[in-house]
């Protein structure tokens, strides 16, 4: 497939920059993914006069925060170069004049690979960072918290499967329009270009729209999941005396996971979108080649 291959390409390229990058999210990743558990122990040492566990939340803290101002500084200057990479090699390619405008969209459109790399892989490494390490620490609060979660891939499956077919579509549209942007202006039409832009922005509210719903919906799920959980661990488990520390790691960790879950509608989305694209520009082995030989020199 097109968007694959282009991906191994430019992994290919600027491999090091890359697995820089993902390293240092990671290493952010996991001393977020401590937090709730760090701060559920401070509470508990700060009531019974042990400050150890607060430090070493305060170390956490210190870590995210220096790893993750040293990533972002990384992430401009990667990001920014496999980008002047890619869409010089591109817009390198013979095109006939009557293709200028198609030309000047995928100019635009690939900056959608790009900011795929940079943001929304990111979001997808989040997600299972969430989703899986979440249930892993839950695992040492309450094992039915686990699975309640679990349960909840489900319904969050089905609307993932709908939500990207509905955003396939108006993705297709908003781009069909795009590739005709240049050629509308070139006309000098007032009429035209207004006709033009009001199409684009019915075709982004149609995509808002469809966005707030899912969020609606994931956030419905989000706040079901929480409450059973906490009252599950609360008040079913034969009303055991349960520390509040306990509770706010649970509330942390089942919050954590469904923001993980939040994320899957998101990538189906963005990987629709980034499918009609790599069809537009016809992307072909001849390209692939040349970001992966040519800019060697580079």
């Amino acid at each position: 497939m097109p968007k694959l291959k282009i991906f191994k390409a430019i992994f290919l390229k600027h491999k090091w920059q890359l697995v820089l990058t993902y390293s240092l999210f990671s290493i952010e990743m996991i001393a977020l993914l401590l937090q709730p558990d760090y701060i559920a122990k401070a509470i508990d040492g700060l009531i019974y006069g042990r400050n150890t566990a607060l430090f070493e939340l305060i170390a956490i803290y210190i870590i995210w925060i220096t790893v993750g101002t040293i990533r972002h500084r990384v992430d401009t200057r990667t990001y920014t170069g496999i980008y002047t990479s890619f869409v010089s090699r591109l817009l390198s390619r013979k095109y006939d004049q009557k293709d200028v405008s198609k030309l000047s969209a995928h100019s635009n459109l690939a900056r959608e690979f790009i900011d795929f790399l940079e943001f929304d892989l990111v979001y997808v490494i989040e997600a299972a960072f969430n989703i899986i390490g979440s249930l892993i620490m839950l695992c040492f609060y309450d094992i039915k918290v686990v699975f309640i979660c679990l349960t909840v891939m489900i319904p969050v499956t089905v609307i993932s499967y709908f939500y990207g077919k509905k955003m396939n579509r108006l993705t297709k549209k908003r781009n069909d329009e795009l590739e005709i942007q240049v050629d509308i202006i070139g006309t000098s039409n007032p009429l035209s270009i207004k006709r033009h832009y009001n199409k684009l922005r019915l075709w982004q509210i149609k995509i808002s729209d469809q966005e707030a719903w899912n969020f609606g919906l994931m956030g419905i799920i989000v706040t079901a999941v929480i409450a059973i959980s906490l009252y599950v661990t609360s008040w079913v488990t034969h009303k055991e005396e349960i520390a509040a520390s306990s509770l706010i790691g649970i509330f942390f960790y089942v919050k954590r996971y469904c923001d993980g879950l939040d994320t899957i509608p998101y990538s189906v989305q963005r990987l629709a979108n980034l499918t009609d694209i790599s069809k537009r520009m016809e992307l072909n082995d001849d390209l692939f080649d040349k970001i992966n030989i040519s800019d060697n020199k580079d």
